[in-house]
């Protein structure tokens, strides 16, 4: 194996509290789909296994340099992570054994697309020791799929649930997207009724997000399609908090809803702004006041590994001011807990009120956030306008 060059992060220190999520990053789809902006590239499928050992030997120099940290959760995430064969699957989780100390039972999440896929399939993955799905399912009806470029039908995403539950699996999530272009109330209610019946411990449901140099962007600039209504979008997530509290499931993030004990324990670590290490093509990593990314195109990535060079394109050392905003308006994405004043206090040694007395008040008496002295909340208001919220922590 080739000698690592110069880890960007720091040493890491043993302990419990040193414990990393770990975010994989498989960056293939069969194609784009409309609204997908993410670092993700189609027509690849030749490169599969050139990543596949590219990443391996990410994986192990990390775990080398690191003295084998014991991993907190594992994601793989993309992308389209399930189309890679079982055997390239094998090999990836062989170079994260031999990194990390790995817990027997810690979650292992892996992301699906509901097509193309076989109870044999799942099996072989389960077997692997992933223990959590994701799958992308987004809307019930066909012209909202077809509008999303999604490659499934809405049968065949009920059909692969079914799979993953005849493969062993027991925590399942469905992504949903509301808000779409001309999408009413009712029909977003019908999407989440019909995947409500379905029983998945998880559910994310996010509001559509036009971003730049996406198909959708393109249309609605050119008026083939209406702009998403931003009321209408606010009339669904108020609506959507209220069924799926009746339904038993707990809102513990601005778009995710879990029944109890079944919270992603990986994505909590992004909000409580706690250390997680990313490989693969435009993975991040965050390790206290360091932040850094890895080059985002497969290719780049793979050649750069294979000359024994670092992956890593950049990085940026956290100014304090930086690192307290971005863990108050991380914390406050926590709907129940927000941004706990002990734990604030005890990293930064200051308390809320001390750095953010006057914007906490500010805030309060617009109705946004509630302050009890032991935490900081977003009210149901704020959770509407949240954006308004956090960049007066910047």
């Amino acid at each position: 194996m080739k000698a690592f060059p110069p880890p960007p992060w720091p040493a890491l220190p043993a302990g419990p509290e040193e414990a990393l999520a770990v975010y994989v990053h498989i960056p293939f789809c069969r194609w784009r789909c409309s609204y997908c902006d993410f670092n993700i590239y189609a027509g690849m499928s030749r490169w599969f296994a050139p990543y596949v050992a590219a990443l391996g030997q990410e994986i192990r120099w990390f775990g080398r340099a690191a003295g084998r940290p014991r991993a907190r959760t594992i994601y793989i995430g993309g992308g389209t992570p399930s189309l890679l064969p079982l055997p390239l699957l094998e090999r990836l989780f062989e170079a994260l054994r031999e990194a990390f100390e790995i817990p027997p039972g810690i979650e292992i999440t892996m992301e699906a697309n509901p097509s193309g896929l076989s109870v044999a399939y799942l099996e072989g993955v389960r077997a692997l020791g992933v223990n959590r799905l994701s799958f992308g399912v987004q809307s019930a009806h066909p012209e909202e799929l077809r509008l999303l470029r999604r490659d499934h039908t809405f049968q065949e995403a009920h059909d692969h649930f079914a799979m993953a539950r005849a493969a062993g699996f027991a925590n399942l999530n469905v992504d949903l997207i509301y808000g779409l272009p001309g999408q009413t109330l009712r029909r977003w209610q019908e999407t989440l009724e019909a995947v409500l019946a379905w029983g998945p411990e998880h559910l994310s449901a996010y509001a559509l997000i036009v971003e730049e140099r996406t198909a959708l962007h393109r249309w609605i600039r050119e008026g083939r399609i209406p702009a998403p209504d931003p009321d209408l979008a606010a009339e669904m997530y108020e609506w959507t908090r209220e069924r799926l509290a009746g339904a038993g499931y707990r809102h513990y993030e601005l778009s995710n809803w879990a029944r109890p004990g079944y919270e992603s324990q990986h994505n909590a670590v992004y909000w409580r702004y706690e250390p997680y290490v990313g490989f693969g093509a435009g993975a991040w990593s965050f390790l206290r006041d360091r932040r850094w990314m890895n080059v985002r195109h497969p290719k780049d990535y793979i050649g750069r590994i294979e000359r024994g060079e670092s992956p890593v394109a950049e990085e940026e050392i956290l100014p304090l001011p930086v690192q307290m905003a971005e863990m108050v308006i991380l914390g406050l994405r926590r709907v129940e807990e927000g941004v706990e004043e002990a734990c604030f206090r005890a990293r930064f040694g200051q308390g809320l009120m001390e750095r953010y007395g006057a914007v906490i008040a500010e805030l309060e008496d617009l109705g946004l956030v509630r302050w009890d002295g032991v935490r900081l909340r977003l009210t149901p208001r704020g959770q509407l306008l949240g954006n308004q919220v956090f960049w007066r922590f910047l």
